[in-house]
């Protein structure tokens, strides 16, 4: 738009912008071209296998999970099995000094 522009000028400005516009969207390519339908198939692909690799992500962040649940659980009970042991250790000493 230019300081002296009249109503005119800039309609059609506003006209031949419309035009290009539709112009360009007459040489985009129709959605049953099957370029388009080609590059949507491999969106479509690349999309299932994203969303594969993210659900075997999350799978084999859960078996580590429940792998790390275990091992913990595991020294849990070996480190209240030595404790039980300890104290039966002390228990019989006790008893021992006490039947002597």
């Amino acid at each position: 738009m230019k300081i002296n522009d009249t109503f005119e000028d800039r309609r059609r400005t506003a006209e031949a912008s419309k035009a290009r516009l539709l112009a360009k969207l007459k040489e985009m390519p129709k959605a049953d071209d099957p370029a388009v339908i080609a590059r949507n198939e491999a969106r479509k692909a690349e999309k299932e296998a994203r969303l594969a690799a993210k659900i075997a992500r999350q799978e084999a962040a859960a078996a580590e999970k429940l792998a790390n649940q275990i091992a913990a659980a595991e020294r849990a009970a070996a480190l209240e099995a030595d404790a039980k042991a300890k104290r039966d250790a002390r228990y019989a000493a006790r008893k021992e000094r006490a039947g002597k």
